[in-house]
Order: C-alpha cells, then structure tokens, then sequence
C-alpha cells in the first residue's frame, strides 16, 4: 500500500486550472484529491477504470456523449461511471472532489 496525505501530496496540473493529488493506491484500487478552478475542464475521455467520485465543495457540470447523460453535483453528492464510459467535467465554481478508480490508472501512479 502507497499513502499520503493532500498536504504530502504531489500536485499534478494538467488540464489548465485542474490540479490532481494522488493520496493512496494498491494494486486493486486507487484514491485521488482533485481541485479544478471555476471555468476548468477536463475534456471527454474514456479509460478501463471504473471511477466513483463525492464532491466535497463547489459545483460540477458532468460531461457526456449526449446532452441528457449529463448532469450537475454539489457538495455532499456523489457519482459513478462504468469503465469505458466516455464523460468530462466543467467546474462551475472552484471545486474539490475525491474520486477512487478500479483498477488504478497507472498514469495516476507518481510515487
């Protein structure tokens, strides 16, 4: 098991205005900090993980293929995506979410 905490974690920027921390991973499952600057996006994507978030501030608009898949969470609310399910995010106001993703994405893996 790797673990560290949000102030030990090393931010990671990319796309502009979107910064991610990785805090702990096994070989089964990953957890992750992000925070987003309002106006932020994190373009449509897909990968192999299933990925399950909780948004502890802010608001978030959730990206889909089609406009009627999409949809907005605020603070205490939560969400799930399927592997391979394509989606993205635009950050409404400054915003912070945890998200865990099965398996890990080893483009996450930075310690």
């Amino acid at each position: 098991m790797k673990m560290r905490s949000v102030s030990t974690g090393q931010p990671m920027q990319g796309p502009e205005g979107v910064t991610r921390r990785t805090l702990s991973y096994n070989d089964e499952a990953m957890l992750c900090h992000f925070t987003l600057e309002k106006g932020a996006q994190i373009p449509l994507h897909n990968h192999r993980a299933t990925q399950i978030g909780y948004l502890v501030s802010g608001k978030a608009r959730f990206l889909a293929e089609t406009p009627e898949s999409e949809f907005e969470v605020e603070p205490g609310e939560s969400y799930a995506f399927s592997a391979f399910v394509k989606h993205g995010t635009i950050a409404l106001e400054d915003t912070v979410y945890i998200e865990v993703f099965v398996p890990p994405r080893d483009e996450y893996k930075d310690f």
